[in-house]
Parts: structure tokens; C-alpha cells; sequence
């Protein structure tokens, strides 16, 4: 069992579920089970999709792809939620092609000491990210002002902002609903 709720097959879609599971299939062909989880409410897989394109791979967005998986998977980490931190941590470490930087990487954030493998804007961007995931009513002013005398713009905050209050939806969704990484093929980008 792939989640605690039915998914209804690909193969078998009709109508409204047809056409999402047409728009939310990877390079590879295949629809991942934090799509498929959606398939009794095909609206809210449309929805989920268009939150999750627009946040992490919109054209106008300005920090490095990389990055903005580093930071999902650094919120599903403190989420715990294995599901998204092993798609998007595969997904990081193909975008950044270095294996070494990537082991580093994903070495400080299962430690939570980001410290260990980032500095500056991005260190700070992290340190932000940590404390939305994991203590949202304690984020004050001070928290964007760390970033931005970091060097992140304002709308880099509101990127990583974005793409740490997404990874908390989908990670509250998997979790809820039992989802697992059975018979998805791991990772979104192409080698």
C-alpha cells in the first residue's frame, strides 16, 4: 500500500482525474504518489501542482534551483517527512551535480547545523527556514532582517519563504495520509 487512502490508477482515469494526472506527469512519464495521493479530489492535485511549479520552478524566480530544493529539503527533514526529503534531496544533488558539495550538504541539514556546509545569504536563508518549519510563531522582523543584511533581497526572502510554507503543506499531506515512496521513481529531474 502506497498510503492510507485508495489512489485511483493512472491507467484507468477518466475526465477531470485524466486530465490532472496528464499535467502532473514527470519528465519520466510516471505520476508520483504526492500527486496520486489526490486522485479522489482531482481539484486539489491541479491545485497542489500549480503551488508547487510556481513556487519551485518558476522562470522568475532568482536564487539558484539547487538551493530551493536544499531548502525543501531541509523543511521536510525537520518535518519528517522522508518522502519529500529523499525525492528533493536526489533532486538537489542532480541540479548540483558535486557529489562531495552534496554530502555536505545533506550531512549539515540532517544535523541541523547548516552552518557546516553554508554561509552567508544562504546560511542565513537556512537558519530562516529552520525556525518557519519548526517555531513559525516565534519568526519576528529580526529573522528577514538576518537574511537581508546577509545579502538576500526581499524577494529572495519571499522565495524561500514560499518554497518552505509549500514544503510544509506537502509534508503535512504525505504524513497525514500514510503516503510512501512505493513505485515512484525517485527524484523529478532527468540525469
Amino acid at each position: 500500500m502506497s498510503s492510507w487512502i485508495e489512489m485511483l490508477p493512472v491507467e484507468n482515469a477518466t475526465g477531470p482525474l485524466k486530465d490532472a494526472y496528464d499535467q502532473a506527469k514527470t519528465p519520466a512519464g510516471t505520476v508520483d504518489n504526492v500527486m496520486r495521493v489526490h486522485s479522489q479530489r482531482p481539484h486539489t492535485m491541479v491545485g497542489h501542482l500549480k503551488l508547487y511549479r510556481s513556487v519551485l520552478h518558476h522562470p522568475d524566480n532568482t536564487l539558484p534551483l539547487w538551493f530551493l530544493e536544499a531548502v525543501g529539503v531541509y523543511t521536510s527533514f525537520l518535518n519528517e517527512c522522508e518522502y519529500s526529503f529523499t525525492h528533493h534531496c536526489a533532486n538537489m544533488r542532480r541540479l548540483l551535480n558535486d557529489d562531495e558539495r552534496a554530502d555536505a550538504i545533506e550531512t549539515a541539514l540532517r544535523g541541523q547545523a547548516p552552518k557546516t556546509a553554508f554561509t552567508g545569504k544562504e546560511l542565513a536563508l537556512l537558519r530562516y527556514t529552520g525556525k518557519l518549519t519548526s517555531t513559525p510563531g516565534a519568526v519576528e522582523a529580526a529573522d528577514v532582517e538576518a537574511a537581508k543584511s546577509a545579502g538576500a533581497t526581499e524577494g529572495e526572502v519571499l522565495e524561500v519563504n514560499q518554497v518552505c510554507a509549500y514544503f510544509c503543506y506537502s509534508n503535512r499531506t504525505l504524513n497525514g495520509l500514510g503516503v510512501t515512496l512505493t513505485g515512484d521513481a525517485v527524484g523529478y529531474y532527468a540525469k
